[in-house]
């Protein structure tokens, strides 16, 4: 089972708030939310790096399988 992350959870909250936005404005809205995503999955990821620690271990992709399988749902 997958967990939302802040950004998705905002998104959600903020879709149960807003009645209305005007059309014109999606695209400029949808750029900024994926921006943040992308920025929200790299700091999980790079506090994955700093958290590993198997004696000099390479984490070998272990910090986009563990993205991916604790928010996506799935190990891609």
């Amino acid at each position: 089972m997958s967990k939302n992350t802040a950004v998705e959870w905002l998104v959600d909250e903020l879709n149960k708030k807003i009645d209305f936005i005007p059309l014109n404005k999606w695209d400029e809205i949808r750029d900024i939310v994926q921006q943040a995503k992308a920025m929200e999955r790299e700091q999980i990821i790079k506090a994955f790096c700093e958290g590993y620690d198997h004696d000099g271990d390479n984490y070998d992709g272990a910090e986009i399988s563990y993205y991916n399988r604790t928010y996506k749902g799935g190990d891609k």
